[in-house]
């Protein structure tokens, strides 16, 4: 229970902004009277998702081969929630400035691209970025696949619906509740890389267990706070990375870094919805 949500969200997340882009290409081309170039859409699609499938399998199994030893394992989890928290910083900053003009976005990549070769590696990129992002924050975070492909098959299904005009969903406040979801994710992986970091060196005596730096914040591992089996603790867990006994490092960092994002994130709707009240004067 305690990872299914987290990769349920980021398979629904990733998977329906990937078939939402597709369909805005598609859409793109019925309106141009560029229809002959659909074929190149579904294989740059395809090529998108194998090319997924490769990273995301070599990332597994280079997991299992490092899991067996223990003491590089916990080090390697450290530097691998790190690296996937650059890229997924990125992707965050990307959304946080991008995500509410993405249909314009996507169609002026695509009319800079009209022909074979660009509309399949437009649909090839695109789709690849997310499948991409979604294999390395699983990795990261050892999600469950099984709940990852649930998510992304949810998403395929509502992305078909809203594409046949079968339902309505205001995707602005969707796309913002998963987005603000990520963050508080993200946040939760450069807590999580601190703390096995730490552990690592420990482990590896290269650092003394005396250290300043395995100070607690606090500790309600007792209380019903436990993050892993707590009343409270657990459910905050699974919604928002709560930790129930971080060192302060890993406190101050995670919810740093989260703060700062949310920071960003509000300036930027401030500064549009600034821009708009301007228009409209």
């Amino acid at each position: 229970m305690d990872t299914f949500l987290p990769a349920f969200i980021m398979g629904f997340r990733e998977g329906l902004e990937a078939f939402l882009i597709v369909s805005i290409i598609l859409q793109y081309l019925r309106k141009s009277k560029n229809e002959s170039l659909r074929k190149y859409v579904y294989y740059g699609t395809i090529g998108g998702i194998v090319a997924s499938l490769g990273i995301g399998g070599i990332l597994y199994i280079l997991s299992k081969a490092i899991d067996k030893m223990d003491q590089v394992a916990k080090l390697w989890e450290s530097g691998a929630s790190f690296v996937a928290l650059a890229l997924v910083t990125t992707f965050i900053y990307w959304m946080i400035k991008h995500g509410r003009n993405m249909v314009s976005t996507v169609e002026s990549s695509v009319s800079q691209n009209l022909s074979a070769f660009g509309i399949a590696s437009v649909a090839f990129i695109m789709v690849a970025r997310e499948g991409v992002e979604v294999a390395i924050f699983t990795f990261a975070g050892q999600y469950a696949i099984a709940a990852l492909f649930t998510g992304i098959a949810s998403a395929l299904v509502l992305a078909v619906l809203i594409n046949h005009s079968l339902v309505k969903v205001n995707l602005r406040i969707l796309f913002n509740i998963t987005l603000a979801y990520l963050i508080l994710q993200a946040g939760f992986l450069l807590g999580y890389g601190i703390h096995e970091g730490l552990s690592a060196l420990g482990s590896m005596n290269l650092l003394s267990s005396e250290s300043p730096l395995f100070i607690k914040a606090f500790d309600l591992s007792e209380t019903i706070f436990y993050h892993k089996e707590g009343l409270l603790g657990l459910p905050l867990y699974v919604l928002f990375g709560w930790y129930s006994k971080p060192e302060i490092l890993q406190f101050i960092m995670q919810y740093l870094y989260t703060g700062s994002l949310f920071y960003i994130w509000h300036r930027e709707i401030k500064k549009e919805t600034s821009k708009l009240n301007s228009l409209t004067q």
